[in-house]
C-alpha cells in the first residue's frame, strides 16, 4: 500500500508504516497544487496530513481511499468531498489532549503572574517587583470550561490539583441530568475544589473567573463565543482559546480587553499561516494583557509520538483488515427504510441470486453484512434497502435458490 505523508511526521511513524509493509513517500513541503500533482503521480492510496489543507481537487484524479489527520481536528479536510468520493477520513482523537491541557494551564499561569511582561521588562533592564507582585493566584478561583471532551477533562484534572472550582458545559449536559464526574476520573469534591455541570455556555461565563474554550469546530460551535457571550465576562476575567479561531468573535474580544480589562491567552488565530514560518499580524495581539503562542498546543514530543503510533495503527488496520478506526465521515443513519434478513446455506451463488433480484426490482442497497455460523454451513445476510420489495419480489428471492432457508422483511 502506497502512503503519502504530506506534513511533518515523526520518524517513528515513518518507520512504523514501513514495518507494516507500506511504500512510504515523505514530502512535508507538499501544499496546494504540488500536493494535488503528487497524489495524481504517485497514485497513493493513503494520505497523511496534519495542518495541510485537503481540498476536493486533491481528491480527484488519484487512487486515494483514506485520509488520516495526524491529530484531532479535521476542519482542514473537505469532509463532504471525501464522503462523496467514498474516501475514508480518520483522525487521532485524544492523543494530544495532555499537551493542549498543559499549554492551556501555561497560558493561565502566564496571565495570572504576567510572566511574559516580567521577562520583557527584565530583558530591557527594568526591575519592577512592585508592579508584578500584584497577582490574584489560582486557588479558590472558578475555571469555566466550554466543552468537556478529552482536552477539557485533562484541564479539569490539573485545575483540581490547583484547588480551583470548576464549572463545565457540554452539549451532553444540556438535558440537566446529574453528571457522574467520577466516570471521567474526576472527583466531585477534591481538596478545596468542586466541579459542577451547567446547561449553557452563558452559565459557565457568568460563574467563571477564567474561561477556557475546548470545543471542536462544527456548524453548531462556529461563532459560539460571540459578542453577547463575551459581554457576560466579568471585568478582569481571563479567556483562553486553544481550540479553533472560528469559535470566537475576536473583534468583540478586543473591545472587552480595552474596555473591561479582560485578559486573553490564545494559541489559534484567524487566517493563521499554514507554513512553519511566515509573517503574521493580528491587531488583538497588540493589546496589553493579550498573550499568544504559535498554534503549538499539540506540539510536544510526547504528543507527536502518540499521534504517530495511532496513525500507524489506523493505516495498518486498513491495510490488514479493510477496517478504519476513528472514521469521522460515515453516515450515522442511512436512508434505508427496510431490512431484509436472509437465512441461507453458505453456498456459492446464494448472495449473487439475492442481489440480482434486488437489482431487478430497482431497489438500492445501503448496507449489508453476512454473518456465518459456527461450522460455516449456514449464514444470515442482513441487507438494508432503500425501499421495500413487493410480495412477488420477495417470493422471487425466496423461491429462486434452493439454499435459501427463510426471508424476513423488517420496516426500519
Amino acid at each position: 500500500m502506497k502512503v503519502l505523508v504530506a506534513d511533518q511526521f515523526e520518524q517513528s511513524g515513518i518507520a512504523g508504516l514501513a514495518d507494516a509493509g507500506c511504500d512510504v513517500i515523505y514530502d512535508p513541503e507538499l501544499k496546494d497544487e504540488t500536493l494535488a500533482a503528487s497524489l495524481r503521480e504517485t497514485r497513493a492510496q493513503v494520505l497523511i496530513v496534519r495542518g495541510t489543507k485537503v481540498t476536493a481537487d486533491m481528491l480527484d484524479g488519484g487512487d486515494l481511499a483514506l485520509v488520516v489527520r495526524a491529530g484531532a481536528g479535521y476542519n482542514t479536510i473537505d469532509i463532504a468531498a471525501a464522503s462523496a468520493r467514498g474516501i475514508y477520513v480518520s483522525n487521532c482523537p485524544g492523543k494530544n489532549a495532555i499537551a493542549v491541557a498543559e499549554l492551556t494551564f501555561g497560558l493561565i499561569l502566564a496571565l495570572d503572574r504576567r510572566i511574559p511582561d516580567n521577562v520583557a521588562d527584565l530583558r530591557a533592564g527594568h526591575w519592577n517587583k512592585k508592579e508584578y507582585a500584584k497577582a490574584a493566584g489560582l486557588k479558590g478561583r472558578t475555571l469555566g470550561l466550554l466543552g468537556f471532551g478529552n482536552i477539557a477533562q485533562e484541564v479539569a484534572r490539573r485545575a483540581q490539583a490547583f484547588g480551583m472550582h470548576i464549572v463545565a458545559w457540554s452539549r451532553s449536559f444540556e438535558g440537566g441530568a446529574p453528571v457522574d464526574f467520577s466516570a471521567y476520573g474526576l472527583e466531585p469534591a477534591a481538596w478545596d475544589s468542586r466541579i459542577t455541570a451547567v446547561t449553557s455556555p452563558a452559565a459557565v461565563v457568568d460563574a467563571a473567573d477564567i474561561v477556557s474554550i475546548h470545543v471542536a469546530l462544527t456548524p453548531g460551535t462556529r461563532g459560539l463565543v460571540d459578542a453577547a457571550l463575551i459581554g457576560r465576562l466579568k471585568p478582569g476575567a481571563f479567556l483562553i482559546n486553544t481550540s479553533r479561531a472560528e469559535v470566537l468573535d475576536h473583534e468583540a474580544l478586543a473591545t472587552a480587553v480595552r474596555e473591561r480589562g479582560v485578559r486573553v491567552g490564545l494559541d489559534v488565530y484567524p487566517d493563521e499561516p499554514t507554513a512553519g514560518t511566515a509573517e503574521y499580524h493580528h491587531a488583538l495581539l497588540d493589546l496589553p494583557g493579550v498573550y499568544g503562542t504559535h498554534h503549538i498546543g499539540a506540539s510536544t514530543g510526547q504528543a507527536q509520538e502518540a499521534i504517530a503510533a495511532e496513525t500507524v495503527r489506523i493505516v495498518r488496520s486498513f491495510a490488514d483488515t479493510g477496517r478504519v478506526p476513528n472514521v469521522v465521515n460515515l453516515a450515522r443513519q442511512t436512508p434505508a427504510t427496510h431490512l431484509l434478513v436472509v437465512r441461507h446455506q453458505n453456498r456459492p451463488g446464494v448472495l449473487a441470486h439475492v442481489f440480482e433480484q434486488i437489482r431487478n426490482a430497482g431497489i438500492n442497497v445501503h448496507e449489508t453484512e453476512n454473518i456465518v455460523f459456527e461450522g460455516a454451513d449456514a449464514a444470515v445476510a442482513r441487507i438494508n434497502l432503500e425501499n421495500a420489495p413487493s410480495a412477488a419480489e420477495l417470493e422471487a428471492i425466496s423461491a429462486g435458490n434452493e439454499n435459501i432457508l427463510s426471508t424476513q422483511l423488517v420496516a426500519l
